[in-house]
């Protein structure tokens, strides 16, 4: 997080490193910074050099370029935005941080899709983060974690939970609860437009 400097992935006029979530606009916000460490702690062991990563909702780009830095140019970390000007927004955010080298080179990419389908063309993902909380874990996001892989996503509706989702060796999932947490809703861009 050091490296990446959040003051070049929030909107203009943005307190950046005050540590709260600041709406990035389209009923979208960039997550508290201390809600991005507890994510990048939780999957540490599985964004080591290598890997692949994905983001789901990858909103400014900003954890998506912390993936890309950890993973290094021999893994992949890919974002996926269902907003196709968050993701021109966070292409030219990520153009600006020290993660610029590995979206040149193709290692880093941000797509628009949606994120509850995950990014099959990659799979499988030895982390996911999903930054929107979804009343249920998407089975697309199980299916594309890879066995040893970790998942961190929040879950509910009005009362969210931080969950993560441990696959094991031999396919079997192991999810518990992290803390209690408030994210915007994991929905369709459509739903999301009309917030």
């Amino acid at each position: 997080m050091e490296t990446v400097d959040r003051g070049l992935f929030v909107p203009n006029g943005a307190q950046p490193y005050v540590d709260s979530p600041m709406p990035i606009g389209y009923n979208a916000t960039i997550s508290a910074p201390h809600m991005h460490a507890t994510c990048l702690q939780l999957l540490e062991e599985n964004l080591q050099p290598g890997m692949r990563a994905l983001d789901v909702g990858s909103g400014t780009g900003y954890l998506t370029a912390c993936f890309a830095l950890m993973v290094g140019p021999q893994g992949r970390a890919i974002g996926v935005e269902h907003i196709p000007e968050l993701v021109s927004f966070s292409i030219e955010n990520i153009e600006k941080s020290a993660a610029a080298p590995q979206l040149k080179d193709g290692s880093l990419s941000v797509h628009v899709g949606d994120g509850r389908e995950g990014w099959p063309e990659f799979a499988p993902y030895d982390a996911i983060h999903v930054g929107a909380a979804a009343p249920e874990i998407p089975p697309a996001l199980i299916d594309q974690l890879k066995p040893g892989g970790r998942m961190v996503i929040p879950v509910g509706n009005i009362f969210q939970d931080l969950q993560v989702v441990d696959k094991s060796s031999d396919g079997s999932v192991n999810i518990r609860t992290e803390t209690s947490v408030r994210y915007v809703p994991l929905t369709s861009k459509e739903a999301q437009l009309r917030g």
